[in-house]
């Protein structure tokens, strides 16, 4: 447990990786009759065989998913799924030349050390930006210390690092000299949504993970489709990352709302059957 909510995962699942790249996800069930859950990857390692996976309990299948014991197993475990990071694609020579800057809020920390680490190991030059509301939620520090040349923490309430927002620390990195080719932010919607603004202030590209967006992570139920440049995409075999300048987070949002009755009550539910004990 990383913290009373969130939770790590390391699953033995050869295949999946030894396919995995940065930016990439898998889909998890509980159990026969479970929710299909798609969870960005947090770490894989190939020689080992194993994938990590970091989940935040707030509702009813994250609850069964944070549950689990060591030694127990999914139903289903599914990927790697979506596109990878588009650095992946780029010559050495060429990505050699950039200075990325991560800006992580909350659990979108987790997904975000993948990428640092893989860059890191490449001889690119990596900052990361580290926010949550208070300090007690904070996560990856030391690991990302070790996969990064520079790591930022702040939180909403000051109790450690700078206080205020991940755009505040953001712009003053960069009014104190700080010179970035790349912006990737993973985070909730809203959070990207200001650092793409930013971003835009400041001249500085930047991408966006969409995943929180995703159901089934086949595209089959189109609950994760956006408008991303004027186009409809779907962020889990289209993505789940884009060009945040071209996303309409308006809409993604409102997206992400659609199911909140729904989760409510499974909540509800799930609530109930542990209080009969089952």
């Amino acid at each position: 447990m990383l913290t009373p909510a969130i939770c790590r995962m390391k699953l033995y699942a050869p295949r999946l990786a030894a396919s995995a790249n940065p930016g990439q996800f898998l889909i998890v069930r509980a159990d026969e009759k479970g929710e299909r859950i798609p969870l960005t990857i947090s770490d894989y390692n190939a020689e080992e065989g194993s994938v990590t996976i970091v989940t935040q309990s707030i509702g009813a299948s994250s609850l069964d998913i944070v549950s689990f014991e060591a030694g127990e197993g999914f139903s289903d475990v599914a990927g790697p799924l979506g596109l990878a990071s588009d650095f992946v694609k780029m010559p050495l020579e060429q990505l050699r030349k950039q200075r990325y800057v991560f800006i992580a809020g909350g659990v979108g920390t987790a997904p975000v050390y993948p990428q640092a680490k893989w860059l890191h190991s490449r001889g690119v030059a990596v900052d990361v930006i580290i926010g949550a509301k208070t300090k007690d939620l904070l996560i990856y520090r030391e690991e990302m210390s070790e996969v990064c040349d520079n790591v930022f923490v702040c939180t909403d309430d000051g109790s450690e690092g700078f206080h205020g927002m991940v755009t505040a620390l953001l712009e003053k990195l960069v009014s104190d000299g700080r010179q970035y080719t790349h912006a990737v932010a993973i985070g909730p919607m809203i959070m990207m949504k200001f650092t793409t603004l930013t971003c835009r202030k400041l001249g500085l590209p930047v991408t966006v993970s969409l995943n929180t967006l995703m159901v089934d992570g086949t595209g089959m139920c189109g609950a994760c489709r956006v408008t991303v440049g004027g186009k409809t995409r779907f962020a889990c075999v289209e993505g789940p990352e884009f060009n945040g300048y071209d996303v309409d987070f308006d809409e993604a949002m409102r997206r992400q709302g659609q199911y909140r009755a729904e989760e409510a009550q499974a909540l509800e539910n799930h609530k109930c059957k542990i209080g009969r004990g089952k």
